[in-house]
C-alpha cells in the first residue's frame, strides 16, 4: 500500500485530502509543518508528499530543498498563489507537480495515481523487452532505471527521467512543448510551457558539461526541443 505524506497548517485541509486519499486504499500520514515532515521521513517509507508552500516556521520551500538533497521523492505542492512566477519557483526547486488553492480533490488525486506511477516506474523494478540507450556518452538502462554521463550516475527525478527518456528514445526528433507535456503528464497541454522549460532546465544541469551550451538536449527555437543524434 502506497504511503502518502499529507503536510498543510490548515488542519481542515489535511483531514479532507485523507478522505479522498483513504477512498482509493491509500495509506495517509499527516503532517503540520516542513519541520515536522522531514522528521517523519526519517522514520518512515513515504511514496509521495503533498505539502503545501505557506506555512509557518519551516515552509514547503525549505522543505522541500531539503528533502532534495537525498530524495527524488514526487512532491506536489499546495498554494493560494496561481501566478506563474509561483508555480516556476515551485519546480525550480524539486516540486513534481504544483495546484492552486482551491482545488478539486478529484483532479489532486489524478496527479497522485499520475505521480505515484512514474515513481514506481523509475524505481528498481525490472521491466520486460525494456533497453539500454545511448547518445555519445549519455546512458540510459531502462531496466535499473539509471542514468549516466561519462560513466557518472545521474539523479533524476521520475518526471526529468521520463522526459529525457521520450527524447532520448527519439534521437534527432524535434518535439513541441506541448507533445512533451502530453506525452508525460498525460493530459492537455493548457499552460504548460513554464513547467516543461523548467524541467528541461533541470536535466540540462544534470546532465550537460556546460548547460548553455549543451551537447545533447538541443533547443529548436520556436519548435520545441530534441536530443542531438550523435
Amino acid at each position: 500500500m502506497n504511503r502518502i505524506l499529507v503536510c498543510d497548517d490548515e488542519r481542515e485541509i489535511v483531514d479532507a485530502i485523507e478522505i479522498y486519499l483513504m477512498q482509493e486504499g491509500y495509506q495517509v500520514v499527516k503532517a503540520y509543518s516542513g519541520q515536522e515532515t522531514l522528521e517523519i521521513l526519517k522514520n518512515q517509507e513515504i511514496h509521495l508528499i503533498i505539502m503545501d508552500i505557506m506555512m509557518p516556521g519551516m515552509d514547503g520551500i525549505r522543505a522541500t530543498m531539503k528533502i532534495r538533497e537525498k530524495s527524488s521523492i514526487p512532491i506536489i505542492f499546495l498554494s493560494a498563489k496561481s501566478q506563474d512566477a509561483d508555480k516556476i519557483l515551485g519546480l525550480n526547486i524539486g516540486a513534481d507537480d504544483y495546484l492552486t488553492k482551491p482545488f478539486n480533490p478529484l483532479e489532486l488525486v489524478a496527479r497522485v495515481k499520475s505521480q505515484l506511477r512514474r515513481y514506481t516506474q523509475l524505481g528498481n523494478m525490472k521491466v520486460e523487452n525494456s533497453r539500454t540507450y545511448q547518445v555519445g556518452g549519455l546512458l540510459i538502462n531502462d531496466d535499473t532505471k539509471e542514468v549516466t554521463v561519462d560513466g557518472e550516475g545521474v539523479k533524476l527525478t521520475p518526471i526529468e527521467y521520463n522526459i529525457l527518456l521520450l527524447l532520448v528514445k527519439n534521437q534527432g526528433r524535434v518535439f513541441s512543448i506541448q507533445q512533451i507535456y502530453e506525452s508525460i503528464w498525460e493530459e492537455e497541454a493548457i499552460g504548460a510551457d513554464n513547467t516543461v522549460a523548467v524541467h528541461i532546465r533541470h536535466i540540462r544541469e544534470k546532465i550537460e558539461i556546460n548547460p548553455k551550451e549543451p551537447r545533447y538536449l538541443k533547443v529548436v527555437w520556436g519548435v520545441g526541443y530534441k536530443i542531438e543524434k550523435q
